[in-house]
Parts: structure tokens; C-alpha cells; sequence
């Protein structure tokens, strides 16, 4: 590899981790559509846990890629928006779901909302010793 790649390199394979991570594309996608709501955001992608979720809304807004905007109410509600940095990515989203479109033969269909039960077999039990 050369030396003048180097930093490029760096830079696309923290990008390329960043949005590899499981729902980080998803989630970024519907924030393209506008802000959303934390159960909203559960309710669109439908198989992600509460938990997955959180974690990865977190891992964004310390990127600066979303923001947290609360309202105090009553009731305190929690909305994300993304960011100028995040809405950078549009074109990124926007090429990756055209590349898809294409290439991407789908096995089984989509569950509620976006993302679709795994067709890998189940895990095998380890016998007791």
C-alpha cells in the first residue's frame, strides 16, 4: 500500500465500520425522512431490540451524525434528527439501496417493518458434559 492512502484508507474503514454495523443503515435511512421518536424508530425497523437500538442511536450521536433533541413536556419526549454530517450520507444511503435493488436477491420476505427473520440455521445446542 502507499503511503499518501494511508489516511484515506484509515478514513473509509472507520466509515465503512460505522455504517456496516447492524440497523446503523437502517436507522439512518428513516432519519432521512425526518425526525423520529425512539418507539417510532422501534416500530419502523420492527426486529431490532430496545436495546440494540439505544446502543446504536448512541454510537451516532457521539459521531455526530444525529442528535437528541428532548422536550421537557409534560410528558418528556426524546426525538433524533440528523445532523448536517449525517444527512451528508443521503447519497451514500440513497446509491447503496440502488445497488441493492439490483444486486440483492432477498430468500425470504421482510417480517413487520424492515428487517427480515434470518434464514441461517439455528445455533446447535452443545451437549452437556
Amino acid at each position: 500500500m502507499h503511503d499518501d492512502l494511508s489516511p484515506l484508507c484509515s478514513r473509509f474503514l472507520t466509515a465503512a465500520d460505522l455504517l456496516g454495523r447492524r440497523w446503523t443503515g437502517v436507522i439512518l435511512r428513516i432519519l432521512m425522512d425526518g425526525p423520529c421518536r425512539f418507539g417510532e424508530l422501534t416500530e419502523r425497523i420492527g426486529t431490532i431490540s430496545e436495546r440494540v437500538l439505544s446502543e446504536r442511536l448512541k454510537d451516532l450521536e457521539a459521531e455526530g451524525i444525529l442528535e437528541r433533541h428532548v422536550d421537557p413536556g409534560p410528558p418528556i419526549r426524546s426525538e433524533y434528527r440528523l445532523t448536517e454530517k449525517g444527512q451528508a450520507f443521503w447519497k451514500v444511503i440513497d446509491e447503496l439501496g440502488k445497488w441493492a435493488e439490483r444486486w440483492v436477491d432477498v430468500k425470504a420476505p421482510a417480517q413487520k417493518g424492515v428487517g427480515a427473520k434470518s434464514t441461517r440455521a439455528a445455533p446447535r445446542k452443545r451437549k452437556s458434559a
